[in-house]
């Protein structure tokens, strides 16, 4: 199996989002922690928000954070809304035809599979799998400014 840059940016928001417990991220801090784009994290901030996960914080300091506790947030649900195609072989995937003639096993014993695989993520919440906000390169801002021409703490002369 192989995920979506989709679900693997959808599960890095989330993780993030516990991270910040609570604190509001903005889509360009995002963008920089993880080096991809602004429009690629938009869609990605939408989704979520559509799904119940993120909770969009709305004005010049807009930006967003967790909609729920970590613990409430099942990594199964949200591959199930970041992952649209599940099929293992391509004689399944967008009506392709299959060379082999008669009734093969093979995708009962993918879809299978896949019920597996999505179990098992059924048994983990984000809370499983938070991280401390020290794991992340996080930028260092004021309270309530945005990244957007914010200008970082000047570092401790102690290190």
């Amino acid at each position: 199996m192989h995920l979506t840059k989709f679900s693997d940016y959808a599960l890095r928001v989330l993780m993030l989002a516990a991270a910040k417990d609570g604190e509001r991220l903005t889509i360009e801090d995002t963008a920089t922690v993880f080096g991809i784009s602004q429009g690629h994290l938009k869609k990605v901030v939408l989704a979520m928000s559509r799904a119940g996960f993120l909770r969009g914080i709305k004005g010049r300091t807009g930006g967003y954070a967790l909609a729920l506790p970590p613990d409430e947030i099942n990594l199964g649900a949200v591959l199930r809304i970041t992952e649209t195609e599940f099929s293992m072989f391509e004689c399944v995937q967008n009506g392709g035809v299959c060379p082999i003639v008669g009734p093969c096993r093979l995708p009962a014993i993918g879809r299978k599979a896949v019920a597996a695989f999505l179990a098992t993520f059924d048994q983990v919440t984000l809370a499983d799998v938070a991280l401390p906000k020290s794991a992340f390169a996080l930028p260092d801002l004021d309270d309530g400014q945005v990244a957007s021409g914010a200008k970082p703490k000047p570092a401790s002369p102690l290190g």
